[in-house]
């Protein structure tokens, strides 16, 4: 049986970058994914149609792949582990994948190796959140340990009264839950960082990321920070590589509080919507730093072209049905903006849809451009 270069467990918008990119060097894929619609399957070599914790879905891909990695994390980490132990590779480790799906494991091994966490404590009742209040002070952070993401399983305490109604919200008798010390930050950050097979390093320029309501809305790059914080951000994403386990592309997202301090906030161990930008902005976008580090091939230092502005295009926030973007025409007139639409086959409202990038010879003007563009670019559904 001929196998394909590379095995992708997932078919979303981060595996059909992939394949888009891995195509243009004549490679071949194989992908995992519950839909047959998925926006990777139109381009895959093979398509298995299976759930992500299915573990002979998994074992299948990995017999039809020379290589696997994964485009997010809430995926069967232990099937991956079996595999590793019977000589399969996968990209970012399974162990490394394990130890992050668990918020409250993840904390625990970067506080090991002294790297900046916030405060944090299990939470097992409704007393401990008491014990939380007392250690942390108001407002603090109760925290799914396992599966949250775009701000699901997320809840802020501001009051005394607030905790028996989040603790039940994020079903605190049945899943693990974590307290987290609030950090009141100035920013949010991001740096894509790559590793190879030989454990050499390279980053993407730092990025700002802002949300509406907990989903990432736009990233600008680079980060308006000084840049001795800068390149500490940079030192301190590849200290925590030196922390994780495995070849690929990682994502560290940090907080920026109000003294300039970096707290490490989330790891993805995966390309990231906040490094969108490289595919225009850069010399090497994310997803050919990937390619190169699943393939053992030499990675590229990657430079900045121009500051660059990503915006996230959501679907409709009223109705759902087939999507389409709309004002194309009108946005490309502003030059140096380009629109990405993922091929998802249904539009439903606060979906990522698709990204649109800016680039100018300014972040400000970058900025300005991307306001004028956010009015023109929308996803609507078909009538």
């Amino acid at each position: 049986m001929k196998r394909c270069d590379i095995g992708v467990v997932g078919g979303g918008q981060l595996g059909k970058m992939l394949l888009m990119e891995g195509h243009r060097m004549g490679l071949t894929f194989a992908i995992l994914d519950p839909s047959e619609m998925c926006p990777a399957g139109v381009m895959a070599h093979e398509l298995i149609h299976g759930r992500f914790f299915d573990e002979s879905s998994i074992r299948l891909l990995a017999e039809k792949s020379h290589r696997l990695t994964y485009e997010f994390e809430h995926i069967h980490a232990e099937s991956l582990m079996k595999l590793v132990e019977e000589g399969f590779s996968v990209m970012p480790s399974a162990e490394t994948l394990y130890m992050i799906q668990d918020k409250y494991r993840q904390n625990m091994a970067l506080e090991e190796k002294r790297l900046p966490v916030p405060a944090y404590m299990k939470i097992d009742s409704v007393q401990d959140l008491k014990k939380a209040a007392d250690l942390f002070g108001f407002p603090f952070l109760l925290k799914s340990c396992r599966g949250g993401y775009d701000g699901k399983g997320n809840v802020k305490i501001d009051r005394e009264d607030e905790m028996e109604a989040a603790f039940h919200q994020l079903e605190g008798s049945e899943q693990p839950l974590m307290g987290e010390k609030f950090v009141d930050f100035s920013m949010e950050i991001s740096v894509i960082v790559a590793r190879d097979h030989q454990g050499g390093t390279e980053t993407f320029p730092v990025g700002q990321n802002i949300h509406r309501d907990n989903i990432l809305e736009m990233s600008i790059v680079p980060a308006p920070l000084p840049d001795s914080l800068l390149e500490k951000a940079e030192a301190l994403a590849k200290d925590t590589m030196k922390q994780l386990m495995g070849t690929g592309i990682f994502c560290i997202e940090m907080f920026v509080d109000q003294d300039n301090q970096l707290w490490i906030n989330e790891i993805a161990p995966r390309t990231h919507n906040s490094g969108h930008y490289t595919i225009e902005a850069c010399n090497i976008s994310q997803f050919g730093q990937q390619i190169r580090a699943l393939m053992g091939w030499p990675l590229e230092k990657p430079k900045l072209f121009k500051p660059a502005v990503m915006l996230n295009l959501l679907g409709d926030p009223e109705r759902s049905g087939s999507p389409k973007l709309e004002g194309i025409e009108e946005a490309m007139k502003l030059t140096d903006v380009y629109p990405h639409l993922y091929g998802k086959a249904e539009s439903r409202p606060g979906r990522k849809m698709g990204h649109v990038t800016i680039l100018a010879d300014s972040r400000e003007e970058a900025i300005e451009k991307a306001e004028k563009v956010r009015g023109i670019l929308k996803v609507i559904v078909w009538e």
